[in-house]
């Protein structure tokens, strides 16, 4: 291979320079370019099902399949975060009101906890009820201010999800309608040849799918089970405690156990034997199994990676960039993996 011309080293440095650039402009709606991406991947198949039911209309397939997102993704989370802030404020109202009362809850599971816990929670000072009413009160005064510089700036955050909701729609039509030919000119323009591209690209796609699909039916149906079970058992805003374990259960294996564990607890620590146990074979047993057989079927199947490796990629995605990171991670890590396996085989790169 000849060595780059100084012509060709600076229109490369130019390329370089303009990529930065026009990353960084999109930057601050990054997320909504994403998750545009994201839907035009997972919905391809629907608006190419949809093209030929229009007898190659794409402008109508492409309009028909935004319809139908918007009326399967988007209506419902809407009506679900309706439900969420109606179901928080009745929380809220009761704490003030007094009918939850965290220094009840505290005393009655104090008093049935074992003598080496109490000791455990005696060393971090948490045994005495004046000073966990003064840790939560010094957390609730901060939690307050949070929300205070929040609420001044609601309009400002609305118009920013409603703004980024519009690019993501709009955005999704054009990569549904262009999309193949998108993809395609993506794929001309990486220098590398054509199976290394063709195995990466399909890495790419199918994982997008994989993670999104089997993630967001794991949610639902682990957030589902828990809301009914709340439910069944009256405790109250089932569909707000339903919701955060679908949000929860994001985090592989131990994600919905974080709601229902503690309520279970409360249940038994109360006196509540038959509830208390009766949720715990529940959680255990029904939404443990929705995680433990759903997930590697709909996630490892498809992304052929093993589960802990789905669970790390998924754990590390989303500590470093947040909820896009449970589709990130694993993307990041199925690449890895298929990069050093065409490293690992290549005969080109293992010349004597």
């Amino acid at each position: 291979m000849q060595p780059f011309t100084f012509q060709q080293k600076v229109f490369l440095a130019l390329l370089g320079i303009i990529t930065i650039a026009f990353i960084t402009i999109l930057v601050p709606y990054g997320g909504a370019v994403f998750w545009g991406v994201v839907l035009a991947i997972i919905f391809a198949p629907v608006y190419r099902w949809l093209l030929q039911r229009t007898r190659n209309k794409p402008n109508l397939a492409a309009f028909l399949t935004l319809l139908m997102i918007l009326v399967m993704v988007i209506l419902p989370l809407t009506l679900i975060a309706v439900s969420i802030v109606n179901q928080a404020a009745t929380v809220v109202e009761m704490m003030q009101s007094g009918q939850i009362s965290v220094s009840m809850f505290f005393s009655k599971i104090m008093a049935v906890l074992p003598d080496w816990m109490i000791n455990l929670l005696d060393r971090f000072h948490l045994t005495s009820l004046s000073n966990l009413q003064d840790k939560l009160t010094e957390g609730a005064a901060q939690m307050s201010q949070e929300v205070a510089k929040r609420a001044i700036n609601v309009s400002l955050y609305t118009m920013d999800f409603l703004t980024s909701l519009c690019i993501a729609m709009y955005l999704l039509y054009f990569l549904l309608r262009d999309g193949d030919k998108l993809a395609k000119r993506i794929r001309e323009a990486v220098p590398l040849s054509r199976k290394y591209k063709q195995r990466l690209f399909q890495n790419f796609t199918t994982v997008i799918r994989a993670t999104v699909k089997g993630n967001i039916l794991v949610a639902i149906a682990q957030g589902a089970l828990g809301g009914l079970a709340f439910w069944y058992l009256d405790v109250s805003a089932p569909v707000l405690w339903g919701v955060l374990m679908a949000f929860l259960s994001l985090l592989p294996a131990i994600g919905a156990a974080l709601v229902w564990a503690p309520v279970a607890i409360y249940f038994l620590a109360t006196g509540s034997v038959w509830e208390g146990v009766g949720l715990t074979v529940y959680g255990v047993v029904v939404i443990g199994l929705v995680d433990n057989i759903l997930r590697p079927l709909l996630v490892g199947k498809d992304t052929k990676m093993p589960d802990y490796v789905v669970l790390l990629s998924t754990v590390g995605g989303m500590a470093l960039f947040g909820l896009n990171g449970f589709v990130i991670g694993p993307v990041i890590a199925a690449l890895f993996i298929a990069t050093w396996d065409l490293f690992a085989t290549a005969p080109e790169f293992h010349q004597d």
